[in-house]
């Protein structure tokens, strides 16, 4: 009785151990998709932001928002939309490289975020982990990162938008103006 029960729990997690490496290989691949969409409509996120930027400034009846303020936050987006990008790409500036301690850079991001991503990053684990099929085809994983990202959205999104729009400020707009073109491109 013993030994089969000390089997059963082996296969229960070698299968755990599996579907944790297929659920990382779909999040590969939901970074990799969101990099493709974002790098191929960025003259349309231009677009947006600068519609975006201009409705949440009228909006907020933000004081002192002359042209020239204007222009440094359409400059600070589309720098915003860049360093985005940059964090979805699969073969990146940020992968040539040493890995720096998972645990010590996400600590460090949420010490310096003024929004809080670990409920939504929660969600999208358990969403990418109740996606994941065995043996999956490079093709399925690819409709599979899409089905992921048009439920969950791009990563940290949901967590910029809710944390601005409770408490609304210039030094989060561009966060958020960033977030909501990324949100429009991807759903």
């Amino acid at each position: 009785m013993v030994e089969s029960s000390t089997l059963i729990r082996k296969l229960y997690t070698t299968a755990n151990i599996r579907k944790m490496n297929e659920t990382g290989l779909l999040l590969k691949a939901y970074y990799e998709a969101l990099y493709e969409q974002l790098e191929a409509e960025r003259n349309h996120l231009a677009i947006l932001i600068e519609r975006l930027l201009t409705q949440e400034v009228a909006k907020r009846g933000f004081e002192g928002f002359d042209d020239q303020k204007y222009e440094a936050y359409i400059e600070t987006c589309l720098a915003f939309i860049d360093e985005r990008i940059e964090a979805y790409n699969p073969i990146g500036f940020q992968y040539t490289f040493e890995r720096v301690r998972a645990r010590e850079v996400a600590e460090l991001e949420l010490q310096l975020n003024w929004y809080d991503s670990r409920a939504e990053f929660k969600i999208l684990l358990e969403t990418a982990h109740a996606k994941v099929e065995p043996a999956v085809t490079e093709k399925r994983l690819g409709q599979l990162a899409d089905e992921l990202i048009k439920k969950v959205g791009a990563f940290p999104d949901s967590s910029i938008i809710t944390a601005y729009e409770v408490e609304p400020a210039l030094i989060k707009l561009p966060d958020y103006v960033v977030a909501r073109a990324i949100e429009e491109i991807v759903r």
